[in-house]
């Protein structure tokens, strides 16, 4: 018998911690595992365990379930929750990583036997075990034959819901490319590039890195840590996706910036937006108002404004009022609206497990309203963005279309057209004229859905 260590190793520790806060109290891996990460003094190399451990977890969580369901013999809810996750984590190991076999056993042993019993580290042995006695193309087979129709066939080996996995096909059909959906499943399941942005007119891209392909501000910085670049930088260079710099930038540089706009971010928080917005406003001349409800949130995002040398309000007002008590105010309107965060399952892969299609149903009735109050909020002439970072029609194109029939004075505009301008190189948009929709596996990005609208002036104004 192999020698059983008596402590955990650190890096799985951190791992098994973050994977159970996820699951006890809705923690969000990536805010809680760099702070883990310092609290444990992790080396670099224990850091990069612990992360790919976490996320990977986490990513294959659904498909590490199917198979230890099988390799224990019983349905994952008749196990006791702080063991399924030991043996998620053991099974990540064992089926994803090149960590030697007996290592991922006995460390998930010794992790068995810190939070459950005597039997319940007998049963983790034996489950690991059994799981380490197929190759992972053996799991796999045994997982396709298990699936009941084809849509249970992808969602079970690219570790998605059912329902997700059907949304991303409704999203791609839209676009005539419904062939794409398996690499779309595939890249959700890839780790994501950090990338950067050097806010426009205050700060330029270090020397060495790589500029964004479509982003004329981003780029990437090769390996080392971000944060250390932000900080040496006043914040002025900050992590950002490249599909949220392009939704911003669809706003601000949608037409000419007259002097004297008044802008508005209606749901600003965390603030990453809101502070490329506030460097594109002080190019321009133009003036920026940032909301944000929650007072936590928005104090990330007064946070994020500091190195923009901009004078911003900052409101922590509800989002669907504004347009009630500020009507016609403002020039320029980004709706930023909350959503279910599907297109952002890379480097948020627990969210897949957290919705439901009844998420959907709550988050587009909050995104009508506050796309109503935007409306009313936009002066004659004035741009609308309303982005979301979810490809689910029901909060994309089903909110605009709707937006559409029930405001007489809105226009739809070339959208496509804005972010082609704009972009370094010309995207693949799949022919929508009206909006623009990312995806990370045609274009390297979060999947941002982005529609530009604008507000005609009343007929007898026009005439």
């Amino acid at each position: 018998m192999s020698e059983r260590p008596t402590r955990v190793q650190p890096a799985r520790q951190v791992a098994y911690d973050v994977i159970s806060a996820v699951r006890e109290s809705d923690a969000y891996a990536n805010l809680l595992l760099p702070t883990r990460i310092v609290r444990a003094g992790l080396s670099p190399a224990d850091a990069g365990l612990a992360t790919e451990l976490t996320y990977g977890t986490l990513r294959m969580q659904g498909y590490y379930d199917r198979v230890i369901a099988i390799a224990a013999g019983r349905p994952i809810d008749k196990i006791d929750a702080p063991i399924l996750d030991v043996l998620r984590l053991g099974a990540h190991q064992l089926l994803s990583t090149r960590v030697a076999p007996h290592a991922a056993v006995n460390e998930s042993v010794a992790l068995a036997r810190m939070v459950g019993s005597r039997s319940t580290t007998g049963f983790t042995n034996g489950v690991l075990r059994e799981i380490g006695r197929h190759t992972p193309e053996e799991w796999r087979q045994r997982i396709l034959a298990a699936a009941k129709n084809q849509d249970d066939e992808l969602a079970s080996v690219s570790s998605h819901p059912v329902w997700v996995v059907r949304a991303f096909r409704r999203a791609l059909e839209a676009e005539g490319r419904g062939a794409e959906l398996e690499e779309l499943l595939a890249a959700d399941n890839v780790a994501p590039r950090v990338n950067l942005i050097a806010l426009p007119g205050l700060a330029d891209a270090p020397e060495g890195s790589t500029p964004d392909r479509y982003s004329p501000p981003g780029f990437t910085a090769g390996g080392g840590d971000p944060q250390a670049l932000v900080e040496a930088n006043d914040g002025r260079v900050r992590v950002q996706d490249e599909g949220s710099q392009l939704a911003a930038l669809a706003l601000s540089r949608a037409r000419p910036i007259l002097p004297g706009e008044r802008w508005l971010d209606l749901c600003a928080g965390p603030g990453g937006k809101a502070a490329l917005l506030a460097a594109e406003a002080l190019t321009g001349g133009a003036t920026l108002v940032a909301n944000e409800v929650v007072p936590a949130r928005a104090e990330l995002v007064r946070r994020a404004l500091a190195p923009v040398p901009l004078d911003v309000e900052v409101w922590e007002r509800d989002g669907t009022t504004i347009g009630a008590s500020h009507p016609e105010a403002f020039d320029r309107i980004l709706l930023d609206a909350p959503c279910t965060g599907l297109g952002a399952l890379r480097r948020r892969p627990e969210a897949r497990w957290r919705k439901t299609p009844r998420d959907v149903a709550e988050l587009t009735a909050l995104q009508t309203r506050l796309l109503d109050s935007a409306v009313d909020a936009l002066a004659p002439g004035g741009v609308l963005a309303y982005v979301t970072c979810s490809p689910h029609i029901g909060e994309t194109r089903g909110i605009i279309a709707d937006a559409l029939d029930r405001h007489d004075d809105l226009e739809a505009l070339s959208t496509a057209e804005v972010v082609q301008q704009l972009a370094v190189e010309r995207l693949d948009l799949a022919d929508d004229v009206l909006h623009a929709q990312l995806w990370p596996h045609r274009h390297g990005t979060d999947a941002m859905f982005i529609a530009l609208l604008t507000k005609n002036a009343p007929a007898e104004e026009r005439d």
